[in-house]
């Protein structure tokens, strides 16, 4: 079962050999209901020799786009503040979900999400991730756990949401477990180079792992961005994605944390939104698309 047998009344546009998919949602602030600014860039690009699957060096956006992207997260401030993440019972009609956050974040930024998707039915599970900070290959066992723990719950394949790394870490186990996962949604995920960051970004990373070289444990490490760990998760996302697991990218082309082309991964068909990167997993349009992927998922049985 394909993406379009999951999603059947997506449009897809084939633009060199990537899929952008054109939202059939009426007109609404923060979704694009056409692909015309996204193929003219990505033409742009290509007539400068970018390639779309490789790394983006040269991402250096603006101090005021970074300005924005700060001041984003103020509108949401009080939506994602710590505080339970519950769960409810199985709706035998909806897919049970796995909600993964970004980096630096932990599972409470994903609530705004949990709780628009149990209004509708939806069983939703934490990631278990607090903070997203650590090693790329424990926090992928980690949440391969959590995902095994939520399937064997509520009996069904599970779809996931992730939001930046979380996306990265929900495609790496859906490559893992595909027999366990209905669907993968990502949000503002550069799947086709992790790196394609912001030099802000970048320079915490560097704190972080200047703080592993000193002892510091439970973050990541050199070794997650230039050695055998870096290598391990380029080869799980190079790896073929299962044809059988949905995968949709949503991207932001005003995000200024991440390289929007980097979110453009082949396996996937590709959403724009209007969004920045910081306050993506609680902006109400967003949520709002997620939702409406979700609700079309036909629910799995699964034996473990």
């Amino acid at each position: 079962m394909g993406m379009r047998a999951v999603f059947p009344e997506l449009a897809v546009d084939d633009i060199h050999g990537l899929a952008i998919t054109r939202m059939p949602f009426p007109a609404k602030p923060g979704f694009v209901a056409h692909t015309d600014d996204v193929t003219a860039a990505m033409d742009r690009g290509r007539e400068q020799g970018v390639d779309f699957t490789r790394q983006f060096t040269d991402f250096r956006p603006s101090v005021a786009s970074q300005l924005r992207e700060n001041l984003s997260v103020l509108r949401y401030a009080g939506a994602l503040l710590p505080r339970p993440f519950s769960s409810v019972a199985l709706d035998p009609d909806r897919v049970p979900v796995l909600l993964v956050p970004g980096f630096l974040s932990g599972d409470f930024a994903m609530a705004p999400m949990s709780d628009a998707l149990r209004r509708v039915g939806h069983w939703t599970s934490p990631s278990g991730i607090a903070p997203n900070i650590g090693c790329t290959r424990v926090l992928a066992d980690l949440l391969e756990g959590t995902l095994v723990a939520a399937a064997q719950t509520t009996g069904r394949r599970v779809a996931i949401v992730g939001w930046s790394r979380g996306g990265t870490l929900g495609k790496i186990i859906a490559i893992r477990r595909p027999e366990l996962v209905s669907a993968l949604i990502t949000l503002g995920t550069p799947n086709t180079d992790p790196l394609a960051i912001n030099p802000t970004l970048a320079l915490q990373l560097q704190v972080l792992t200047r703080l592993t070289a000193l002892g510091v444990p439970g973050l990541l490490g050199d070794d997650c961005l230039n050695g055998d760990c870096a290598a391990q998760v380029l080869e799980w996302l190079d790896a073929d994605f299962p044809k059988d697991v949905s995968y949709v990218s949503a991207f932001s082309m005003t995000d200024a944390v991440i390289d929007w082309r980097a979110c453009l991964d082949p396996a996937a068909r590709h959403v724009e939104v209007e969004s920045s990167h910081m306050a993506m997993g609680a902006e109400p349009a967003v949520i709002d698309l997620v939702r409406s992927l979700l609700i079309d998922i036909a629910p799995e049985a699964v034996t473990l």
